[in-house]
């Protein structure tokens, strides 16, 4: 069975919504941007609440086992009332837990998820342990013994850690997928560029790769009709610079509209699933560790790969929770053998 190391954040998750949430669109010559808006001074009335556990560490892992994978996870938690509720939601899973770091001086992570009518989610988020990781608490013989490292998005004095994992684990020959974070990207390309030399698999959201590449995906003008072509150019050049090495798998995700792959040969397009949208949150990490376990499953086939991902993805996103509504491998192939007219497209 292959060994997936999962490292990133570990979080308790409160999911709120309320009627009375607007959202506002503003659109500029260069870009459109969306934001969510509550009557100022006002209290407002909670429609929906609900708590459950979340973060890139434990979301990724808790996939790849349910997709029927040696899954363990390493991530950092305190001692209080959320790390209790953390590890008692692992009780059900089969996610070994052998290498996670918990400290009584510092606070478990912690976010509220303002949910919109439209299934989009704004996170406030207190980081926490998450942004507190050490190389010296890291266990790097469980890298070594890993077939495969996901890293998924490590902010604050955590990012530190990635270059040294990365290169550690590229240098036993653990595959690694990446999943940047906001600090590693506001570092510039050419320090992004040392991790991604050494990463098999790199998944971003078009904002990420936007911000790690410096290219603006340019809305339609008078002159250029960019929504008329398959794959905007943009992102094509997004996919392009992001790919530093030969052996590389370069995913952008684009929410709603679907994904986008480059391997070097093809471009690849994949619609999203359809499926109810109740919250968004946790899709990412549904998508880009199911498309990692994906291209070992379908013996690197990129673009059946997408429509796993976006699968999972959309079985995630019909239920409040980062990781309920998880399908397994069987039960994805199902859907798909239920929807013949799903598929992807190269361009």
């Amino acid at each position: 069975m292959t060994k997936i190391l999962t490292i990133g954040s570990a979080t308790m998750d409160v999911f709120v919504e309320c009627d009375e949430a607007n959202i506002v669109s503003v659109c500029s010559k260069t870009k459109n941007s969306d934001f969510m808006s509550y009557p100022y001074g006002s209290k407002i009335d909670i429609s929906t609440f609900s708590s459950n556990v979340g973060g890139g560490g434990i979301n990724t892992a808790c996939n790849f086992a349910n997709l029927g994978f040696d899954a363990s996870a390493i991530f950092k938690i305190g001692r209080d009332v959320y790390s209790d509720g953390i590890l008692a939601s692992f009780k059900d899973k089969k996610v070994k837990l052998d290498n996670i770091i918990q400290k009584d001086d510092t606070s478990t992570g912690f976010s509220i998820i303002l949910v919109s009518f439209q299934g989009d989610r704004t996170v406030l988020a207190h980081r926490g342990a998450n942004a507190q990781l050490r190389e010296d608490e890291i266990n790097y013989d469980a890298i070594k013994e890993a077939d495969f490292m996901y890293v998924a998005p490590l902010n604050g004095e955590s990012n530190k850690v990635i270059e040294p994992i990365v290169s550690y684990a590229h240098k036993h020959g653990t595959r690694i997928c990446f999943n940047a974070g906001t600090t590693s990207l506001k570092k510039g390309f050419e320090h992004i560029k040392t991790i991604l030399k050494s990463a098999h698999i790199v998944v971003m959201n078009k904002e990420e790769a936007s911000m790690a590449t410096g290219i603006v995906v340019r809305p339609d003008s008078k002159t250029e009709k960019f929504s008329h072509e398959l794959i905007h150019t943009d992102i094509k050049k997004m996919l392009t610079t992001l790919k530093v090495m030969d052996y590389q798998v370069i995913v952008i995700t684009d929410g709603g509209r679907g994904a986008y792959a480059y391997d070097g040969q093809k471009f690849y397009f994949c619609p999203t699933f359809p499926a109810p949208v109740v919250s968004t949150l946790g899709a990412g990490d549904a998508f880009a560790s199911t498309f990692c376990g994906a291209l070992e499953r379908t013996k690197l086939n990129v673009g059946l790969s997408l429509m796993y991902a976006s699968v999972n993805s959309s079985c995630v996103v019909s239920e409040f929770g980062a990781t309920e509504g998880l399908a397994t491998f069987e039960e994805i192939e199902e859907k798909l053998k239920n929807s013949p007219d799903y598929t992807y497209l190269e361009g």
